[in-house]
């Protein structure tokens, strides 16, 4: 996991953020914001996990997703393409339950 977060750090800069997030059942998820806007994510079965591997990849961690944070996220055609898709129709649209759950391709290297 570290090594994931260290490449996202290494590709979209080193003033990378993120913010935990609990999901429950599932466990925490780490949400990412690149020093170039990129939004990326990483989920976990416990807080401490993504919190010692964001802290060893030189992730910031705040509190909250605060409005500053949320400023930072540039959203592309994947961003737009996926809201559209769950606004409009859901699944049926290319979202939904069998739409990707990550955003954009960045998350793939979260």
């Amino acid at each position: 996991m570290t090594r994931r977060l260290r490449g996202f750090v290494a590709r979209h800069g080193a003033g990378t953020e993120g913010q935990i997030s609990y999901l429950g059942e599932r466990g925490y998820r780490l949400v990412l914001v690149g020093e170039d806007g990129t939004l990326g994510d990483q989920v976990a079965p416990g807080r401490d996990i993504l919190a010692r591997a964001a802290e060893r990849a030189g992730v910031t961690l705040r509190d909250s997703f605060d409005g500053e944070l949320a400023a930072r996220v540039r959203t592309g055609p994947y961003e737009w393409s996926r809201m559209a898709g769950l606004g409009i129709g859901g699944a049926a649209e290319g979202g939904g339950a069998n739409g990707p759950t990550t955003a954009g391709s960045s998350a793939k290297a979260a």
